[in-house]
C-alpha cells in the first residue's frame, strides 16, 4: 500500500466542551481525536461552561489542558460586552480574541456595535479576532477592518456572498484571513434530509451553489477548519438538538480523496491544513512532526473506532481513499494504526504563561 509524508495539520476550530460539558468532550479524548486524524495543533474557542471570559476561568482551563492534553493546544479568549479591557491584558497568552456576532451554541454572542467598537479599539494588533460573522454581519466586520486596521480571521465561511465580499476584501489589501469548514466542502443542504438532527449546525448546511463558490474560490482561504463541535447522540436526538458536528478525525481523509480525484493539489492540502492555519495565528510547526497517510482503500467512514467521545460522524458511509496511519509529534510516535499512544499531559499549551 502506498505511504506519503505530510507536516501535522494545525486545526484552528475546534470545541473540546472542556470546562463544563466534558461528557460531550474533554482535552484528552478531543485531542486524541486529533492525532487520530493527523492534528497536531489544536485551537480551542472560548465558549465553554464558564465561558473563557477572564483570568479565573482561563486559567482553569489552562490547568486542565495541562493535565490532559495528548498535543499541542491554544485557548481562545471570548468577547463579552463588558470584559473588553480584561480580554486585552490577557491577549499575550490566546492566539485570538473569539466574537460570536450571529446565531451559535454557548452564551457568547455579542450584541450591538458599541460593544464591538470597544473590542477593536482595545484588541492588541499583533493577535487576530476571529468572528462569527454571517451574511451582512461580514460586510460590516470588513468595514471596521477597514476603518482600524485590526487583522481579522473569517470563521466557517460558507455562503457565495460571504467568500466573494473577503475576495474584494482581500484584493484591496485589508488584513483579513478566513476559513471553511469540511462539512461545508462535502456536504450541502441536500443532504438535510438523510441526516436529520445529524446535519444542524452553524452556520447551517448550505445550497449546491454556495459549496461550489467555496470551491471555485478555495485559493483565497486561509485554512480548512473543522469546527469540531461534538454533542451526544442523545442530545442529537432530543427535542431541542443542540448545532454543531464533529470533524477532527475525518478532516485529512476527505481532502486527500478530493486530491485523489483531482479536485485539489496536494500542496493546496499542505497549504489548507498546515502552513495557512500556522501564519495566521503565528504557530510554529513542532520539530520532528510529521503524519503518515496511506492511499488507496476505498475506506468507508464509520463511527467505529472514533475516538471523540460523541461518538458519530455526519460523513459516515462517505468513501475515502486516505487515511492517517501514523502521527509522529516532537519525535514520538503520538498515534498509530488505530491506537492513541500520547498519554494525557503529553501535549503543550500554547501562548499561555500563567
Amino acid at each position: 500500500m502506498a505511504t506519503l509524508r505530510l507536516p501535522g495539520a494545525a486545526d484552528i476550530h475546534v470545541h473540546l466542551r472542556d470546562l463544563g460539558e466534558t461528557h460531550k468532550e474533554d482535552f484528552a479524548s478531543g485531542t486524541a481525536a486529533a492525532l487520530a486524524g493527523g492534528v497536531v495543533t489544536v485551537l480551542a474557542m472560548p465558549n465553554t461552561r464558564p465561558p473563557l471570559i477572564d483570568a479565573a476561568a482561563f486559567r482553569e482551563a489552562v490547568r486542565r489542558a495541562r493535565a490532559l492534553a495528548r498535543c499541542e493546544v491554544g485557548l481562545f479568549l471570548g468577547g463579552t460586552a463588558d470584559n473588553a479591557a480584561e480580554a486585552a491584558a490577557l491577549a499575550r497568552q490566546a492566539p485570538g480574541l473569539k466574537l460570536y456576532l450571529d446565531a451559535t451554541y454557548g452564551p457568547l454572542r455579542l450584541e450591538g456595535l458599541a460593544a464591538l467598537l470597544r473590542h477593536f479599539e482595545a484588541w492588541p494588533s499583533h493577535r487576530p479576532i476571529a468572528v462569527h460573522a454571517e451574511g451582512r454581519t461580514v460586510a460590516m466586520v470588513i468595514g471596521l477592518v477597514a476603518l482600524f486596521r485590526q487583522p481579522v480571521h473569517f470563521c466557517h465561511i460558507s455562503r457565495r456572498e460571504e467568500i466573494l465580499l473577503i475576495r474584494r476584501a482581500k484584493e484591496r489589501g485589508l488584513p483579513i484571513t478566513c476559513e471553511v469548514t469540511p462539512h461545508h466542502l462535502f456536504l450541502t443542504e441536500e443532504d438535510l434530509p438523510r441526516l436529520g438532527p445529524f446535519g444542524q449546525m452553524r452556520p447551517p448546511l448550505a445550497s449546491r451553489a454556495d459549496q461550489e463558490a467555496l470551491w471555485a474560490n478555495l485559493a483565497i482561504v486561509d485554512a480548512v477548519a473543522t469546527d469540531h463541535a461534538p454533542h451526544t447522540i442523545a442530545e442529537k436526538q432530543g427535542e431541542n438538538p443542540p448545532p454543531g458536528v464533529p470533524g477532527l478525525e475525518t478532516m485529512l481523509p476527505l481532502l486527500l480523496t478530493a486530491v485523489a480525484e483531482g479536485r485539489l493539489e496536494l500542496a493546496d492540502v499542505v497549504r489548507l491544513t498546515a502552513t495557512g492555519p500556522r501564519r495566521i495565528y503565528g504557530l510554529l510547526e513542532p520539530p520532528e512532526t510529521w503524519v503518515e497517510i496511506e492511499w488507496g482503500g476505498p475506506w468507508v467512514i464509520s463511527r467505529e473506532g472514533l475516538f471523540t467521545k460523541c461518538g458519530w460522524t455526519p460523513f459516515e458511509g462517505m468513501t475515502v481513499r486516505a487515511r492517517v496511519r501514523r502521527t509522529v509529534l516532537e519525535g514520538r510516535v503520538a498515534f498509530e494504526d488505530g491506537e492513541v499512544r500520547a498519554p494525557p499531559g503529553s501535549g503543550r499549551v500554547l501562548f499561555a504563561d500563567l
